[in-house]
């Protein structure tokens, strides 16, 4: 799927505000409202734009302190994989989830109120599960995210992601 210049330009724009008007959108990006809503809508048809949602404050929200938690399963066979990541991924305090290769399948992103809920999160909720052969915990100090993700261009590699 090839990226013009005035996708990625409205692809910019919408992730650094995407409750923006079509009209500012269009400003901002040198094309007509109609062009604008046109793009916008065939880049939500082909799958790049997927969803809008409001970003929270963790402190704010009452989770300002974050773990990252790599998970080892044992027996590492499909099913329990699979059952174990959408148990987790139900999870209130996981914000984040990675299947991952190495030492550890997974790399899980907490939020909490406190460090005592790090701790009961690894106790209460991981070591209880059975599959679970192995637990470390890393805290955050800070967490700092990208708002504005730049699509690859047509003369870079692309890495398709396998199909489940």
């Amino acid at each position: 799927m090839e990226l013009d210049a005035l996708d990625l330009a409205l692809l910019r724009e919408l992730q650094n505000d995407a409750r923006q008007t079509n009209r500012d959108l269009a400003t901002k990006t040198g094309v007509s409202p109609s062009t604008s809503l046109e793009r916008v809508r065939l880049l939500r048809e082909r799958g790049v734009i997927t969803g809008y949602h409001a970003a929270l404050d963790l402190d704010a929200a009452g989770r300002p302190v974050q773990a990252l938690i790599s998970v080892r399963i044992r027996p590492p066979a499909r099913p329990v994989i699979e059952g174990f990541r959408e148990w987790v991924a139900r999870l209130p305090e996981v914000i984040g989830l990675f299947v991952t290769s190495g030492t550890h399948d997974f790399l899980l992103h907490i939020a909490v109120p406190g460090v005592d809920g790090v701790y009961a999160f690894v106790i209460d909720r991981l070591t209880e599960r059975r599959e679970v052969a192995d637990v470390q915990t890393t805290m955050a100090y800070e967490h700092v995210q990208s708002r504005c993700i730049e699509p690859t261009g047509p003369d870079r590699p692309r890495f398709s992601r396998r199909a489940r």
